[in-house]
């Protein structure tokens, strides 16, 4: 099976949304007219695209149907797909989830988001990921709070058979991030990956306690966190970006990782959400196996929703 191939599977629902909601527009109009560009805007906002960037699509798409005479409802929906990638390429342009440095070891992954989102199997997922590169992989278990998030690290580290520093439920995060990252330095780990808590409904002190998270890496490895990753569950589509601009406003992120992006039919927030925190989707996660993370490539992503 085909990249595309596979990825259109994971992609059913969204893909469907897509087809089957534009279709039935096209179809119902009849014809080029503001009535079938107002149905088409219905459908990009029911996929969770934003109102910002589909006000973008509407416009691109109004002026190409001016320039090019557009009369046949058939060509809207290729107009459609070249407009949409055109903006991912835009956005998404030469966007790699990592390049590998030798010079940079360990090189420090920090995660963040709230609690729920598939952050601790995003994690496992990626460090599977490295170890198949043969990278040498540490896993952090910074999520003191949850005894629970804890035992779901250390679970997944014994089945993918990594190393993972953990101490007891209740330590001080920051203790446990500092010890990891001077185990890391002494026994020369290529890739350092930290678990952090998500705790929403005290937000302002899970910022402070992330902040202080990334002072203490500083202390031991100044130009680290070479990576800083917000999960974000793409099935709570713009409420979940709405909630990472809490972690956006306290520390600088690299870049984002859309988890269960299977199990919606709001695919439509990958196209949104650089407009709406200006950071790049690094990685998608598309169903619950470990393989199933990969690095985002627009190209890939279009045509699994449009073909």
């Amino acid at each position: 099976m085909s990249v595309v191939s596979c990825l259109k599977s994971k992609l059913v629902k969204t893909h469907n949304l897509f087809i089957k909601s534009i279709t039935e527009v096209i179809h119902l109009c009849g014809k080029v007219d503001e009535n079938l560009i107002e149905s088409i805007e219905d459908v990009l906002i029911q996929a969770d695209i934003g109102i910002a960037v589909t006000n973008k699509i509407v416009n691109e798409l109004q002026e190409e149907i001016r320039l090019k005479k557009i009369t046949d409802t058939n060509d809207i929906y290729k107009s459609l797909e070249n407009i949409i990638n055109k903006i991912l390429h835009n956005e998404y342009k030469n966007i790699k989830l990592i390049n590998f440095s030798p010079e940079i070891k360990p090189f420090v992954i920090l995660f963040v988001g709230v609690n729920g989102v598939g952050k601790t199997t995003t994690i496992a997922k990626l460090a599977y990921k490295f170890k198949e590169k043969n990278k040498k992989v540490l896993l952090v278990a910074a999520d003191t709070f949850r005894a629970a998030a804890i035992e779901q690290l250390e679970i997944w580290a014994k089945r993918i058979n990594v190393n993972i520093i953990v101490q007891e439920y209740g330590s001080d995060p920051s203790s446990v991030v500092f010890n990891a990252l001077n185990s890391a330095l002494a026994n020369k780990y290529d890739i350092v990956m930290i678990d952090t808590a998500g705790r929403l409904h005290t937000k302002v002190n899970l910022m402070k306690e992330l902040e202080k998270i990334v002072r203490t890496i500083k202390k031991i490895i100044p130009d680290a966190p070479h990576e800083t990753y917000l999960i974000i569950d793409a099935t709570t589509g713009q409420n979940g970006v709405q909630q990472a601009k809490y972690f956006v406003g306290s520390i600088p992120i690299s870049g984002i990782i859309l988890s269960k992006l299977d199990g919606t039919a709001k695919g439509g927030v990958v196209i949104g959400i650089k407009d709406s925190l200006n950071i790049p989707v690094k990685a998608i996660g598309i169903g619950e196996q470990i393989e199933d993370i990969r690095e985002f490539n627009a190209d890939d992503f279009v045509k699994a929703i449009f073909e």
